[in-house]
């Protein structure tokens, strides 16, 4: 990751409700596929990618493609700031994602992570 997340930039990232919703998902996750983060938020496959995209160009997230899958997790070069401000966001919030986070427990079908991964 060349330039860390300013402030601002983050911020900015997760002023839309869909982004923080799909940050706090994956980092409880440690990592979901495009199919689950669909599922848990009720969206359009090419609106979850979309907003997918634009947190990763922000470098928040990080991709890795598994057959037909593609996966996020948080990116391993975030600061210790921000994933403490994303922690501490979690927690303070779960019922906030409560709906979503149910939404993806009871998903059927979810894909397999490989073993060896990550």
């Amino acid at each position: 990751m060349a330039d860390q997340p300013t402030p601002t930039a983050l911020f900015k990232s997760l002023a839309d409700d869909t982004r923080a919703r799909l940050m706090l998902l994956i980092l409880g996750e440690g990592e979901l596929c495009v199919c689950e983060l669909t599922c848990a938020l009720g969206e359009s496959q090419p609106k979850i990618s979309r907003h997918l995209a634009q947190l990763r160009s922000a470098g928040l997230l990080a991709d890795r493609r598994q057959g037909q899958w593609v996966y996020y997790r948080l990116h391993p070069e975030l600061p210790d700031w921000v994933q403490a401000l994303l922690r501490t966001t979690l927690e303070a919030n779960r019922p906030w994602l409560s709906p979503a986070a149910q939404r993806l427990e009871t998903m059927g079908e979810r894909p397999q992570r490989a073993a060896a991964c990550c």
